[in-house]
């Protein structure tokens, strides 16, 4: 009898199943094009990790930008007040210069009348050089003092309108340069500003959500950082103590001892307190006070500020003029190092100065951190440790 058994099909098999060829193809291709797939957005797309260095370098960027724009800023409004005064000064000397020739005008109509001069010298003597014709002996012998004293005024406002013509003509040149640079400052932190916007704009609800979790997770780094600091700090105030009331015991508690345990002070982290204390508090005050107003690029309050607005406004509120912008305020101070912070000080950030915190104590800062964001508490570490370039403390 012939046997009826099928014939066993062609195939592998896929966890403990025969799989049929035609379904081995669709597994293959579909596993391709999963590939496939997963390849693509790694092509076409950064990682979001580089979104994420891409973002906080084009806000630094920003930032670097802001500070040109407050400097061009600042430069405009100098230039152009020093423009306006020279424009007054030219136009005030122009009036003396008129008044001088018509001084001289009066003078070569009476001559003519007289006949004490030819006619031609009225016209030299109104003419716009008349230095060359005045040198002439045979003329400058028939005027009289007062008229000699005119034709010197004359030559003299004349010179002098000259010069501020020129003074004034360089002026309005320089006040164009620093527009120039205004408007390349203020594209350049707007062409920043919508890259960033735009990269932000193109992730995804979960990439996202990743992102903030990084973002957490740098700022637990942080604050950990802070801490570290905060405990460093604290020690050394306690050894500070420690051995000012040693010297005290030494001295037996007399008023000797009080002069030396004041200069042990003065060299110590305790000196800037004496001279500077109530100016920072004064300072932290008023930036506290400031907290929750926006970051608004170029803004110096009350509603809103930048970084280096922020910490100008809270010195100006202590009696302490600082520059504008953080180029110019990194060098109004003593830089004293990182473990020596103490509130009130600045704290600067990255190579190129484009950063500023006000420091509170603690490893932590009041700061107007970057467009989108609010004046805030926050670690000084908030960026990396690195990130750090200086703290000064302001004069």
């Amino acid at each position: 009898m012939a046997s009826h058994r099928k014939s066993r099909p062609t195939g592998t098999r896929v966890a403990g199943m025969r799989t049929p060829a035609l379904a081995t193809a669709a597994l293959t291709s579909v596993a391709l094009l999963s590939q496939t797939a997963n390849a693509t957005p790694s092509d076409d797309r950064p990682t979001l990790e580089e979104v994420e260095k891409k973002v906080d370098d084009l806000y630094r960027q920003a930032g670097s930008a802001t500070e040109k724009y407050n400097a061009a800023k600042e430069r405009t409004t100098k230039q152009r007040k020093k423009v306006d005064t020279l424009l007054d000064d030219v136009a005030r000397r122009t009036q003396d210069l008129n008044d001088a020739r018509e001084e001289l005008g009066s003078f070569a109509s009476a001559q003519y009348r007289t006949g004490a001069a030819v006619p031609e010298t009225a016209t030299l003597l109104l003419a716009d050089s008349p230095q060359d014709y005045f040198d002439q002996n045979q003329l400058m012998n028939r005027l009289t003092g007062r008229q000699k004293s005119a034709v010197d005024d004359y030559v003299t406002q004349q010179s002098e309108t000259m010069k501020k013509r020129r003074e004034a003509t360089e002026s309005l040149e320089t006040l164009t340069e620093s527009q120039d640079d205004l408007k390349t400052a203020k594209s350049t932190v707007q062409k920043k500003l919508a890259t960033a916007r735009e990269l932000l704009s193109e992730l995804t609800a979960e990439e996202k959500a990743r992102l903030a979790a990084i973002e957490k997770k740098k700022q637990e780094e942080a604050a950990r950082k802070a801490a570290e600091l905060a405990k460093q700090q604290a020690a050394q105030e306690a050894e500070r103590k420690r051995q000012e009331e040693a010297a005290q015991q030494e001295g037996d508690g007399g008023s000797g001892s009080s002069g030396s345990s004041g200069g042990t002070g003065s060299s110590g982290s305790s000196s800037p307190d004496t001279s500077n204390g109530t100016g920072a508090e004064k300072a932290i005050a008023f930036a506290r006070a400031q907290i929750g107003k926006p970051y608004v690029w170029g803004a110096t309050g009350p509603g809103s500020y930048d970084c280096s607005g922020l910490t100008q406004a809270a010195w100006k509120a202590a009696g302490v003029s600082l520059p504008r912008v953080t180029y110019d305020q990194v060098d109004a101070g003593t830089t004293v190092p990182v473990a020596q912070a103490q509130p009130g000080d600045l704290v600067f950030f990255y190579d190129d100065i484009s950063h500023v915190g006000l420091y509170i104590g603690d490893g932590m800062m009041i700061h107007a951190p970057k467009p989108g964001a609010y004046v805030r508490e926050e670690s000084i570490f908030y960026d990396g440790e690195s990130s750090i370039y200086s703290v000064v403390r302001p004069a």
